[in-house]
């Protein structure tokens, strides 16, 4: 897996700025550089560095194979804050966010999504035997005691929002690891982010014995199931490499190799895209 690069912007002469900019397409570009920088948000397993320094994960894996394929033999990744992605990949800093960000409306206006690679419900990572027996958003609405952690500009802090959670019991964070030692130091009651995210983390750090993971389920808006799918981003005048990047996230749908590159990182069958489109999540 490549290692973790200095946040660096990318080189705006070469087509950094969008597809046919200076008669060079931003894939051409990157097949000539050998290497595309990515963006992730240190959130375990989607997309991280690992003890030695290296980038890991489901999503920055899945950009490796995938740009492997299209010609470009290099991931050059850089660690950012959640809410830092966007932004940072509009003011070409990177050429694509592999963070399994979740492919909402919203975002389908700042960014091009690939084509869904991944989903996982929600849960709450808390204290050993869930001594508040906290299940849902609304726990905290019942409870003014409880405060919970959730990533700053991320889906579970829409859920949040929109479920009443009070903003003065809302612990906004920059990535998994401060949301992590919030709990530890008792400052939170609980962590928002996916259950696969809570349950890899517990097993990288052994420590299953002194958090829980609570039950996973979708939370339900408007009488709508939010189950939420991430996906590969880049900006949206880069056309021709979504599509090209789509092409090849499609053949490893079609061969398994999708299942493969995320099974090291704890994703299962059940996590793996179905029928549903990026055209259908922009809607909403």
């Amino acid at each position: 897996m490549a290692g973790l690069a200095a946040c660096s912007r990318v080189d705006d002469s070469g087509g950094g700025g969008g597809d046919g900019e200076g008669g060079q397409s931003t894939l051409e570009r990157l097949r000539e550089q050998g290497f595309v920088a990515v963006a992730l948000a240190n959130e375990v397993p989607f997309g991280f560095v690992d003890s030695t320094g290296e980038a890991a994960g489901q999503s920055p894996a899945v950009a490796k194979a995938v740009f492997e394929e299209l010609g470009v033999p290099e991931i050059q990744a850089s660690a950012t804050t959640w809410d830092g992605l966007i932004p940072g990949l509009q003011a070409n800093r990177y050429d694509v966010i592999a963070a399994g960000v979740f492919i909402t409306p919203e975002r389908c206006q700042e960014v091009a999504f690939s084509e869904p690679t991944a989903t996982s419900p929600e849960a709450f990572l808390v204290d050993k035997d869930n001594p508040h027996d906290i299940q849902h958003f609304e726990d905290f609405v019942d409870n003014p005691d409880l405060t919970l952690a959730v990533l700053n500009g991320s889906v579970e802090q829409t859920y949040a929002e929109y479920f009443g959670v009070p903003g003065d019991q809302l612990e906004l964070i920059p990535d998994q690891t401060r949301g992590f030692e919030l709990l530890q130091s008792g400052r939170v009651d609980a962590v928002s982010m996916l259950a696969v995210s809570h349950t890899y983390l517990l097993i990288e750090r052994e420590m299953e014995d002194e958090y829980t993971v609570t039950e996973p389920f979708y939370p339900v808006m408007d009488g709508n199931e939010e189950k939420g799918w991430g996906g590969l981003c880049v900006r949206q005048e880069d056309e021709e490499l979504l599509s090209e990047i789509n092409r090849v996230i499609g053949e490893f749908k079609e061969s398994g190799r999708l299942l493969e590159l995320g099974e090291e990182w704890g994703f299962t069958e059940d996590d793996l895209p179905d029928d549903t489109t990026t055209a259908e999540l922009c809607e909403g």
